[in-house]
C-alpha cells in the first residue's frame, strides 16, 4: 500500500510583496475538515483512508530545512503532499525529491512562471524555484500553465532550460502533453482567476477557473508521486473563498496520488 504523508511548510520570508502564506496551512485543513465538504473526490475516491498521514505542521526558522523534512518523510516509503507556504519553497522539495526520482517531471500551475535568475538579489526568492530546480537538473520536463505574466527575462530562461509553457492568452487544456515520468504538481494559488482565488498576495486577472484545473488534474493519466499547493494568503482571502478552493485542489490531488 502506499503510504502518503501531508506536511505544511510554514514559511513565506521568500515572498517579495506581501507576507502571510506561512498561515495557510491549519487554514486549508480546517476548510477541509469542515463538515462542509465530504471527503470524496469527484472521481469517487475517498482520502479518508488509512494511507494517508498528517504529519502536521512545521514552522521554518532556516529555509533549508525544508528539504531535510521532506526527505524524512520521503524516507519513511511515503508521497509527500505538502502545504504552503510561498512557492520558495518548492526548489529544496524537489531537491529531496531528487534522491528518490532522479527522472521527474513537474507540472506547474501558475499565473507566474517563476524563473528568474534571482529577484531582489535574492536567488531563492519564491520568484525563481523553477530556475533553481532547471539549472541542478532536478526535472527531465516542466511543463507551466496559466503563465499570463511573461517578460523577457523568464521568456529566455524558459528556452535556456527547454521549459514548456502553455500561457492563459492561448491556452487549450486538450494541448497539454502527456506525462512519461513520475509527475510532481505544484500548484500556486494565483493561478486562479482571483474571482475564484482572492486570497493570494499577487492578484492577477485573466486566470484559469476552478473547473480547467480540477479537468486538468483529472486527465493526467501517469503517477503522481509528489505535490504542493503554494500561495495561499489568508490576509487576502474573502470569506474563505480561497481556504476551501485549496482544500478542495487538496482533496482532488490527494485522491491522484492514492
Amino acid at each position: 500500500m502506499t503510504k502518503i504523508h501531508i506536511q505544511g511548510i510554514q514559511f513565506d520570508e521568500k515572498s517579495s510583496f506581501q507576507k502571510g502564506p506561512r498561515l495557510a496551512p491549519p487554514l486549508i485543513r480546517e476548510a477541509l475538515h469542515s463538515g462542509s465538504l465530504n471527503l470524496f473526490t469527484e472521481e469517487g475516491i475517498s482520502i479518508e483512508d488509512s494511507a494517508i498521514e498528517d504529519k502536521g505542521d512545521f514552522k521554518i526558522l532556516d529555509y533549508f530545512d525544508i528539504e531535510t523534512i521532506t526527505t524524512k518523510h520521503l524516507n519513511e516509503n511515503a508521497k509527500v503532499f505538502t502545504l504552503g507556504g510561498d512557492h520558495s519553497i518548492t526548489f529544496p522539495i524537489i531537491k529531496a525529491h531528487h534522491q528518490k526520482y532522479p527522472k521527474l517531471d513537474i507540472l506547474h500551475i501558475d499565473a507566474h512562471a517563476d524563473l528568474y535568475d534571482h529577484y531582489e538579489g535574492d536567488p531563492y526568492s519564491h520568484a525563481c524555484p523553477f530556475a533553481r530546480i532547471m539549472e541542478n537538473n532536478f526535472a527531465v520536463r516542466l511543463v507551466q500553465v496559466g503563465i499570463r505574466t511573461l517578460n523577457t527575462h523568464q521568456a529566455q530562461q524558459a528556452e535556456k532550460y527547454k521549459v514548456e509553457i502553455h500561457q492563459m492568452k492561448d491556452l487549450d487544456l486538450l494541448n497539454i502533453p502527456t506525462f512519461e515520468n513520475p509527475l510532481y504538481i505544484s500548484l500556486d494559488m494565483d493561478a486562479f482567476d482571483p474571482a475564484f482565488a482572492p486570497g493570494v498576495s499577487h492578484h492577477e486577472p485573466g486566470g484559469l477557473t476552478s473547473r480547467q484545473v480540477i479537468q486538468l488534474i483529472q486527465n493526467i493519466k501517469t503517477e503522481v508521486i509528489g505535490a504542493d499547493i503554494v500561495e495561499y494568503n489568508p490576509e487576502r482571502d474573502f470569506q474563505n473563498m480561497t481556504a476551501f478552493l485549496a482544500a478542495k485542489m487538496m482533496k482532488e490531488i490527494l485522491g491522484k496520488m492514492i
